[in-house]
């Protein structure tokens, strides 16, 4: 289980990119977010690198 911390996540529509997005790095993944603990959990075979990697790129830098 890969987690992140992910500040800027802070709505709704953030929840949906962040999803979006890890399902781009692997379709299969599973992704678990609390929103208010700013908090992503993927599960997934690929390394966390990949995600975070592709999440900073939408603005979602994890701390």
């Amino acid at each position: 289980m890969i987690e992140l911390i992910l500040p800027t996540m802070t709505c709704g529509h953030c929840v949906r990119t962040v999803t979006d997005t890890v399902h781009q790095v692997d379709a299969q993944a599973t992704v678990d977010i609390d929103l208010a603990a700013h908090r992503v959990r993927i599960g997934s075979q690929r390394p966390g690198e990949d995600f975070a990697k592709a999440l900073a790129e939408e603005g979602y830098e994890s701390a």
